[in-house]
C-alpha cells in the first residue's frame, strides 16, 4: 500500500544511509516502585489527604492531649459540675465566647440577687452583660422574669465546709498573710440562717431572709441587704485578713467536736486554688476547663483525649494481630487449597457464626478479668476471618501466575514463594483492609460502652462512648457534654472512610469507585 493512500505526504519520509542502525533511547526518567505508584495516586485524592490529615489532628489531641492539661480522668469537684467550657485566653481577650458564660433565663428576682449578692461578697464578677425584663402570667398572676449572662465558674461563690481540721484551719490563714488573698469569709449565725430544705447548706446566703421561706429577702431602711455574720466572741481562732469594714465585728470559724473540727466559709475558687497549689502541689490553680465539666466537675478535655487514646490503641493492637493472623491463616488456605482449604473455612464459619455480644457476655461473667481484657478478645476472635479471606481470594488470584510457577520450578520452597512472591501483591488489600478496621473497632467499643455493656470508668480509664452515654441526660441543658465527644467520632468515622477509599483507589486503581 502506498503512501498516498494514508493521504501522507512524502515530504514527511527521510532516506536512511545504508549502514545505520537504530538505537532504543535510554529511560530518562527514574523506575517508579509499587509504593511510590501508590502514594502518588493517594496525593492526587484532595478528599483523601484532608481526611489524613483530620486523623492525624485526632491522633496527635489523643497523644498529647492528656499532658495539655493539669488534670487528671477521675478527679472531677462536685462544685464544678457542668461548667461551661472556658479558655483563659479567650476571657482575658472579653470576646464573649469560650468564657465560661452561660445563659440563665427567666428566672425570679429573688434569684437574681441571690446572684448579686454573690458579687457584693465575693467582689467577683457572676451576673455578666445586660439584664433583660419580660412580663409572664404565673397561676394568673402577672410576675417578671429575667435573663442574663452568668459565669458559671464564679457563681459557687462561697462554700461551707463543715469538718476543717484545725491544722488547716491556720495554715490557711498562714496562707492569707502570706498571699494577701483572702480565702476564710466570716461565718453566718446558725440561729439565724434560713430552714429552707434547699437553702441549708448554701453558705451564699449570707444576709437575712424569711425564717422558714428563704424566697423571702429581708433589707433594711435603706434596702439593703442584712448580714447574717456571727458576732465577733474571739473563740475562732483567727488572727487573719478580715472581710472590709470588720474591725473585728465577727467570727470566722464556729469550733466542733470540742475542738477537733472547724465549720468554716470560705470563697471557693480560692480554697481550690490554695488546696491544689500548697497540699496537693500538682501544678492545678483556678479552675478552667477547656471543654467544660460533666455532671462530676470531671474535665471533658482530658476525658476526651484520654478515651481517644484508648480507643486508639486498642483499634491499632487489635488490627495488627488480626492482620498477622489472618494474613497467616488465609495464606495458607489460598495456597495449599483442596482439603485444606476446606477445613479451614469451615472452622472460619463456625467462629464467624457465633455473634459478638454473646461472646463478650460470656466473657465478661465467666472471666474475672478487666474489660479491656475482655473487648480484646472478643474483637480478636472473630475480627481476623474477613483479613484471612481476603488473603485467601488473593493467593487463589495469583499462585497460578508464570512467575510463581518459575519459582516452584526452580525449587523455591513453599514458605518463600508464599511470603516472597504472592503475598507482596496481596499486600495493598491488606493494608486497606487493616485501616478499615481500626474505625470498626473504635465504633464497636464506643457502642458497647455507650450503652453500658462494657464498663471502662475504673483504674483511670475512659471511653469516648462512656461519655456520650453521660451526657445524653443533659442534652438540653448542657450540651457540651455530649457535643465533643459526638464531634470526635463523627470526624473520625468520616475521615477513615475517605482514607479508605482514597487507600483502596491507590493500591488497587482498577477498583476506582466500586464499593467492596
Amino acid at each position: 500500500m502506498k503512501a498516498q493512500d494514508y493521504q501522507i505526504s512524502s515530504e514527511k519520509f527521510k532516506f536512511r544511509a545504508m549502514g545505520d542502525t537504530l538505537h532504543d533511547k535510554k529511560l530518562e526518567t527514574k523506575p517508579v516502585g509499587y509504593f511510590k505508584d501508590a502514594l502518588y495516586r493517594f496525593t492526587r485524592n484532595k478528599g483523601s489527604i484532608l481526611a489524613a490529615f483530620i486523623i492525624g489532628f485526632l491522633v496527635l489531641f489523643a497523644i498529647v492531649g492528656p499532658w495539655l492539661t493539669p488534670y487528671k480522668v477521675n478527679q472531677g469537684d462536685a462544685y464544678y459540675a457542668n461548667v461551661l467550657p472556658k479558655s483563659e485566653l479567650f476571657a482575658k481577650l472579653g470576646l464573649g465566647i469560650w468564657d465560661g458564660v452561660g445563659t440563665q433565663s427567666r428566672v425570679s428576682k429573688v434569684t437574681l440577687d441571690k446572684y448579686l449578692a454573690i458579687e457584693q461578697e465575693t467582689g467577683d464578677k457572676v451576673v455578666v452583660g445586660d439584664i433583660s425584663e419580660t412580663e409572664e402570667y404565673e397561676k394568673n398572676k402577672k410576675v417578671t422574669k429575667y435573663t442574663f449572662g452568668i459565669d458559671t465558674y464564679s457563681k459557687v461563690g462561697i462554700v461551707l465546709l463543715e469538718a476543717m481540721s484545725p491544722e488547716e484551719y491556720l495554715d490557711i490563714q498562714r496562707y492569707q498573710n502570706e498571699t494577701g488573698i483572702q480565702v476564710i469569709y466570716p461565718i453566718t449565725d446558725p440561729t439565724l440562717r434560713t430552714s429552707a430544705i434547699a437553702e441549708q447548706s448554701n453558705a451564699n446566703i449570707w444576709f437575712k431572709t424569711g425564717k422558714s421561706n428563704s424566697l423571702v429577702i429581708e433589707y433594711d431602711e435603706n434596702g439593703n441587704l442584712i448580714p447574717i455574720y456571727k458576732e465577733y466572741t474571739g473563740n475562732d481562732m483567727y488572727n487573719s485578713i478580715r472581710k472590709e469594714g470588720d474591725t473585728p465585728k465577727y467570727d470566722y470559724g464556729i469550733p466542733k467536736q470540742n475542738g477537733t473540727q472547724w465549720e468554716v466559709r470560705v470563697k471557693y475558687d480560692e480554697y481550690y486554688k490554695y488546696y491544689h497549689t500548697e497540699v496537693l502541689k500538682d501544678g492545678i490553680e483556678y479552675p478552667s476547663f477547656m471543654f467544660g465539666a460533666d455532671a462530676k466537675g470531671c474535665d471533658i478535655f482530658v476525658q476526651l483525649s484520654s478515651g481517644a487514646r484508648f480507643s486508639f490503641i486498642l483499634a491499632i493492637i487489635v488490627a495488627s494481630v488480626n492482620l498477622i493472623v489472618g494474613a497467616i491463616y488465609g495464606a495458607i488456605e489460598g495456597y495449599y487449597g483442596g482439603k485444606i482449604d476446606l477445613f479451614m473455612e469451615r472452622v472460619s464459619d463456625i467462629l464467624s457464626a457465633v455473634p459478638n455480644m454473646i461472646v463478650i457476655t460470656l466473657l465478661k461473667y465467666h472471666l474475672d478479668v478487666n474489660h479491656v481484657i475482655v473487648l480484646f478478645i472478643s474483637f480478636f476472635l472473630t475480627g481476623w476471618i474477613g483479613m484471612a479471606s481476603r488473603t485467601r481470594m488473593q493467593f487463589y488470584r495469583f499462585k497460578n501466575q508464570e512467575y510463581v510457577l518459575v519459582a516452584r520450578t526452580l525449587g523455591a520452597r513453599d514458605r518463600r514463594i508464599m511470603f516472597k512472591h504472592i503475598f507482596p501483591n496481596a499486600i495493598g488489600t491488606l493494608i486497606t483492609g487493616s485501616v478499615l478496621v481500626i474505625p470498626s473497632v473504635i465504633f464497636s467499643e464506643t457502642s458497647l460502652s455507650y450503652l453500658g455493656i462494657i464498663s471502662l470508668e475504673t483504674g483511670g480509664v475512659t471511653s469516648v462512648g462512656t461519655l456520650l452515654s453521660n451526657g445524653q441526660a443533659a442534652l438540653y441543658t448542657f450540651p457540651h457534654i455530649i457535643v465533643f465527644p459526638a464531634v470526635f467520632i463523627s470526624l473520625l468515622m468520616l475521615s477513615f472512610n475517605l482514607f479508605g477509599n482514597g487507600l483502596r483507589d491507590a493500591f488497587n486503581p482498577s477498583l476506582r469507585g466500586a464499593e467492596e
